[in-house]
């Protein structure tokens, strides 16, 4: 399985929808970003801003990342 290695900060954890279909969303705010390794498999997308990860209970997580989108784009490639 390959990682990389991202500096992430505060996220947003989408539990679903409920019965108006209107998303269920969790923000987390940190005040400091933290390295951490994330399987590049977990990796769904990729903005400006966000890294949209799943995880293993079907969740999904929106992530604020310190690297460049640039720099992201060349360790995913």
């Amino acid at each position: 399985m390959k990682f990389i290695e991202l500096t992430l900060g505060s996220y947003v954890i989408s539990h679903g929808y409920d019965n108006k279909n209107k998303e269920v969303l969790q923000h987390v705010n940190s005040d400091t970003f933290s390295k951490k390794l994330v399987a590049v498999s977990r990796i769904k997308s990729v903005s400006e801003k966000y890294i949209l990860t799943d995880y293993t209970d079907g969740r999904w997580i929106y992530w604020e990342y310190k690297e460049s989108f640039d720099e992201v784009t060349k360790m995913l490639g």
